[in-house]
C-alpha cells in the first residue's frame, strides 16, 4: 500500500460529527479495543486531520503526533491502525506470530507474509475469516512490526494444509506512510523529509536488531539494504540522535509502559548538526508577528505565482495546502494557529476586509471560499515574488495530465468483420475474410465484386443487379419464407446494406493504447438526479469505452468542480460509475470532450431534476 510515493490531493480537520463517526467506525471495527483504548489513539480533546492521498488512501493523524488510522477506499470499509497505533495498544488486533528474524527480513521488506513463516500456537490456529485485520509480530517483542488483512479463513488455511498467503500487508515498520509522518504530522519537524524517522526507545534499546530470537532480525544496516533493494530511501542513522530521558524504554518485554515510552520518546528525537539540515537558529522564536508576516508573505507568493483566475473560486483549505504552505520558505514550517488569526477562516476574511481578496462562506460545506483576487492592491503590485521553483502539489500534476492528454488524442473508428454471409463475396476477390475493415474499405469490396461480374444494369447505371452469390450475401436469412427475393438493388443502398451484413466492431486508439471490441461502440452516460435534502448527483459510467480511467476522472473532477467524488462497481455489469456531487452535467460533458477528445455523438445526456 505505501511502496511507493503517493502525494496528498487534501489535508483538513475533521468536524465533530466526522470525530464521532471515525469513533464508531474504529469501535466497531475492532471490538478487542476498550473504550479507554480507542481515547488514548484519538484523545477526545485533541484535533484529529485527514490526509487524502491521490490512491484514495485516507490517513487519520492525532495533532502533533503520528497517524492512528488508515482507510484504504475512504469509506470505512477497510480502516486499519498504523504500527505506531499498534505499539500503543499492541492488543488492538489479533496478531500472527514469526517463526524468526530472516521472515522479518521480509516483511518490513514489504513481502506478504506466508502461512510457513508463522508460529502456529499448540492449542491450534484461531479461527478467522477473509479480509479480517491482523497484525504481525516476531518473538519476545510486544510491538507489532506491520498489519494486513487475512486472504483466507482459517477453515480454507487447514483445507489447503497451513500453505499459501496468510496476510495481505498494507502497512509495515519504516515504509513511505513511516518515512513521511515527520514532515506531515510532527509539528517543526519539516526540515525531517530527507530523514527516515526511528523511535529512540527502539533505536536506544536494539529492538529492531534483536527482532527475531538469538538476534537474528533485521540490524539497521540490513533494512537499509533491504530498502533499496526495493528502491526506496535509505536510513542514514548518524544524522540523528536521542538524547537519554528517564521515559527511554530499558526492557523489551516492558509490555505496561511499552507505548506511554514509545511516546515519551517521540518527544526525545534530536537532529544532530552535521550541517546539511538547513534550518535557521531562529526557527523556533518566531513571534507571532513575525508569523503573521510570513503568512501575508506566503499569501502574496501564491497569489503572483501559482494562484490564477481560471483557478477560482478555490475552496480556503485548498489554498492552504496546495498554494500558500509551498510557497513557505525551504526549510521552515507555517501553523496558522501560532498566528494572531488562530484559524484560517479568520486570516482570509481579514484579508478580505483588507480588499486584497474577495471570499465568501459556502454555508453547505462549511468553508471559507475565495473568490478573486484584487491585483490592484498596493501590497499585490509592491510584492516582488521570489523567482524560485516553487512545490506545488497540484498545478504540475494537473499540467502534466493536461499535457499527457494531448499526446494521447483519441481516435474511435467503427470497423467490421466479414460474417458468414458476405465471406463468399470476400473469397471471390481473395481479399482475406480474417481481416477487420472500415466502412469504406467494405464497401470498396463489395463495389469491386460488381465492377467484377459486370452486374451493373445496362440501361440504369445507379441499378445493380444481384447474382445469386450476392442476393444470398445482402438477404439470406434477413426475408421471411415465403418472400420473394430481390433481382436488383440501387447503388445508393449495397453499401450500407453490405455493411449492415457483418459483424460490428470498434477500434479506440489513445496514444500508444489500442484495444478492438465486439459490437457497436456504446455511448457515456450522464445522468443527474436529485437525492435526499433537494441534493444533485451527476453519475457517469461507460468511460472504459474511450480508455479512460475511473479513479483518474474522479480525482480530476474532484478537483475541477471542488466537490467530493466516487467510483463503484456498475451492479450485475462490468465497468465502474463515478458519482459526483451536484448537477454538473453540462460542464461533466464539456469536461470529457476538451480534455479526453469524446467525440459529442458519444455522450448520453438524461437530466432527471428537469420537469
Amino acid at each position: 500500500m505505501f511502496k511507493k510515493a503517493v502525494e496528498a490531493k487534501l489535508q483538513q480537520r475533521l468536524s465533530g460529527a466526522d470525530r464521532k463517526k471515525l469513533k464508531r467506525t474504529v469501535k466497531e471495527k475492532f471490538p478487542r479495543a476498550s473504550d479507554s483504548d480507542i481515547d488514548a489513539l484519538l484523545p477526545p480533546k485533541a484535533e484529529i486531520t485527514v490526509v487524502k492521498l491521490q490512491n484514495r488512501v485516507h490517513v487519520y493523524s492525532v495533532e502533533g503526533s503520528f497517524p492512528m488510522f488508515f482507510d484504504i477506499d475512504g469509506r470505512g470499509t477497510e480502516i486499519f491502525p498504523t504500527v505506531y497505533a499498534l505499539w500503543k495498544v499492541p492488543e488492538l488486533l489479533p496478531a500472527f506470530m514469526l517463526k524468526g528474524g530472516e521472515v522479518s527480513r521480509y516483511v518490513i521488506g514489504g513481502a506478504d507474509l506466508m502461512f510457513p513463516g508463522i508460529i502456529v500456537p499448540a492449542e491450534g490456529l484461531p479461527s478467522f475469516v477473509a479480509g479480517e485485520p491482523w497484525a504481525v509480530k516476531v518473538p519476545g517483542n510486544p510491538a507489532p512490526i506491520a498489519v494486513g488483512s487475512t486472504t483466507m479463513s482459517s477453515t480454507e488455511v487447514l483445507k489447503a494444509g497451513l500453505r499459501g498467503k496468510a496476510l495481505r500487508i498494507t502497512h509495515y515498520y519504516r515504509d513511505l506512510l513511516w518515512e513521511s509522518v515527520e514532515d506531515r504530522y510532527v509539528p517543526n519537524a519539516g526540515f525531517l523529509e530527507d530523514v527516515v524517522f526511528e523511535d529512540p526507545s527502539f533505536s536506544s534499546s536494539s529492538q529492531i536488531s534483536d527482532l527475531g530470537e538469538g538476534g537474528s532480525g533485521l540490524s539497521t544496516d540490513e533494512q537499509s539494504s533491504t530498502k533499496n533493494n526495493e528502491g526506496q530511501k535509505s536510513l542514514d542513522t548518524s544524522s540523528f540522535q536521542a538524547e537519554p530521558s528517564t521515559a527511554s524504554m530499558t526492557s523489551i518485554d516492558d509490555g505496561n509502559d511499552h507505548a506511554d515510552q514509545i511516546t515519551a520518546g517521540v518527544s526525545d528525537l534530536k537532529l544532530q548538526d552535521t550541517g546539511s539540515a538547513d534550518v535557521p537558529d531562529d526557527q523556533q522564536g518566531l513571534s507571532t508577528a513575525d508569523i503573521d508576516s510570513l503568512l501575508d508573505k506566503c499569501l502574496l507568493q501564491a497569489l503572483h505565482t501559482t494562484v490564477t483566475d481560471k483557478d477560482l473560486p478555490l475552496p480556503g483549505s485548498t489554498l492552504w495546502s496546495n498554494h500558500v504552505l509551498p510557497c513557505r520558505p525551504s526549510g521552515t514550517t507555517l501553523d496558522i494557529k501560532k498566528s494572531s488569526y488562530k484559524k484560517l477562516s479568520k486570516w482570509l476574511q481579514a484579508k478580505s476586509s483588507a480588499n486584497l481578496i474577495s471570499v465568501k462562506e459556502d454555508k453547505y460545506k462549511k468553508e471559507t471560499v475565495l473568490f478573486s483576487v484584487n491585483r490592484n492592491h498596493a501590497d499585490y503590485l509592491s510584492f516582488k515574488p521570489e523567482k524560485r521553483p516553487v512545490e506545488k502539489t497540484d498545478q504540475p500534476s494537473t499540467h502534466t495530465a493536461n499535457e499527457s492528454r494531448s499526446s494521447k488524442m483519441l481516435e474511435v473508428t467503427e470497423i467490421y468483420k466479414p460474417s458468414i454471409h458476405v465471406s463468399p463475396i470476400f473469397s471471390s476477390l481473395g481479399a482475406d475474410a480474417a481481416k477487420l475493415f472500415t466502412a469504406s474499405e467494405a464497401a470498396d469490396v463489395v463495389f469491386r465484386y460488381i465492377e467484377k461480374e459486370n452486374l451493373v444494369k445496362p440501361t440504369d447505371k445507379s441499378i445493380v443487379v444481384l447474382d445469386a452469390t450476392l442476393c444470398d450475401a445482402l438477404f439470406k436469412g434477413a426475408i421471411k419464407k415465403g418472400t420473394t427475393y430481390p433481382a436488383e438493388i440501387r447503388k445508393k443502398d449495397l453499401g450500407p446494406t453490405f455493411i449492415s451484413r457483418m459483424q460490428a466492431h470498434h477500434l479506440v486508439t489513445r496514444g500508444s493504447d489500442s484495444v478492438v471490441r465486439k459490437g457497436a461502440i456504446k455511448n457515456i452516460q450522464l445522468v443527474t438526479e436529485r437525492r435526499q435534502g433537494n441534493k444533485k448527483v451527476t453519475k457517469l459510467s461507460g468511460m472504459e469505452t474511450f480508455l479512460i480511467d475511473a479513479d483518474v476522472l474522479a480525482s480530476e473532477l474532484q478537483k475541477k468542480f471542488a466537490c467530493s467524488t466516487s467510483v463503484a462497481e456498475l451492479p450485475g455489469k462490468k465497468g465502474h460509475e463515478v458519482l459526483v456531487q451536484g448537477g454538473v452535467i453540462d460542464d461533466l460533458a464539456k469536461h470529457l470532450i476538451e480534455q479526453y477528445g469524446v467525440p459529442k455523438r458519444f455522450i448520453e445526456v438524461l437530466d432527471k431534476t428537469k420537469k
